[in-house]
């Protein structure tokens, strides 16, 4: 027998083929419909531009970003709402998703039917979930105003068109969607975890709260940091079911987002590419920010 070559093998032509093609066409995608529109969003930032007429952009420095903080009176409240969406997202579907998916890996009956039920908005769109509460939150034919007047409640509240609750609807709206999103992402990390160490803190004393908290909690270390990268993009992001149940405007009271913000300034009638640009790059440096800051105290906590 040939004593065996110590040279690794060569790829192939069709090899290197399939390569380029797998790793390039992604890489490529990326590159257009990412980081160009990107790059180009910063660039127009700094000028002013109706979108239509090349030879109409007009450098105007800064000026954006000065009027943005200055005299743009959405811009404050856009971000006091999308702060209040992190936190309110944070603190209760979130974690009760963690706790859904915690109970129901428990292996109790009928299981798999509760977790399709509680999954099954995540199948549909954020748009086709704005519909459904659009519906259900309707002053006059709406299922929960219907349910009010069932018990002798007043049945006529506008829940959309009332500022002072829309924006909560609409969080209630999203949350419904969000709380399965939150249960399977768990559900998968803890198909993973070892059951020998639930054992070993049961034979400790150890009850299901404490083995929860003690145990599963910090070995499921790297499902928690993707659930919190995904809940406060999800948060600076939330765009669709905000447009929907608003009526298509980011301007109107209570809702007032920063996503919505850039869409009306780019795409809306207004025609402001620059203010829009410069909104899109105060949100992408706020979500830079933000991820940024907490998987750098994350791993340097890993590291000592």
């Amino acid at each position: 027998m040939p004593p065996a070559s110590s040279s690794p093998s060569r790829l192939g032509l069709g090899d290197r083929l399939f390569l380029a093609a797998v790793i390039g066409l992604p890489l490529l995608a990326l590159l257009i419909f990412v980081w160009l529109p990107a790059l180009a969003s910063i660039a127009l930032s700094f000028t002013t531009w109706d979108g239509i007429d090349l030879s109409g952009i007009h450098w105007t420095g800064v000026e954006n970003y000065t009027q943005i903080f200055t005299n743009y009176p959405p811009f404050w409240p856009a971000v006091g709402h999308n702060v209040l969406w992190l936190l309110f997202t944070a603190l209760l579907p979130t974690p009760f998703g963690v706790f859904l998916a915690y109970h129901l890996d428990q292996k109790i009956q009928f299981t798999r039917f509760y977790q399709t039920a509680i999954f099954l908005p995540m199948v549909l769109s954020l748009a086709v979930v704005g519909f459904v509460w659009e519906i259900i939150y309707d002053p006059d034919t709406g299922l929960l105003n219907s349910l009010l007047g069932a018990v002798g409640t007043d049945q006529h509240i506008d829940w959309l068109g009332n500022p002072d609750l829309n924006l909560w609807a609409v969080l209630i709206a999203s949350a419904w969607r969000h709380t399965g999103y939150i249960m399977i992402l768990y559900l998968a990390g803890l198909k993973s975890f070892d059951p020998a160490l639930k054992e070993a803190a049961a034979l400790d004393g150890a009850n299901g709260r404490q083995t929860f908290f003690r145990i599963v909690l910090p070995t499921l270390k790297p499902v928690n940091v993707i659930i919190i990268v995904v809940t406060v993009m999800e948060s600076l992001r939330a765009f669709d079911i905000v447009y929907v149940l608003g009526g298509g405007t980011g301007s109107k009271p209570g809702m007032e987002l920063l996503s919505l913000l850039i869409t009306d300034n780019i795409i809306g009638e207004s025609g402001h590419i620059g203010y829009g640009s410069a909104l899109a790059v105060i949100l992408l440096l706020v979500s830079l920010a933000a991820i940024g800051a907490f998987l750098v105290q994350t791993f340097r906590k890993e590291d000592a």
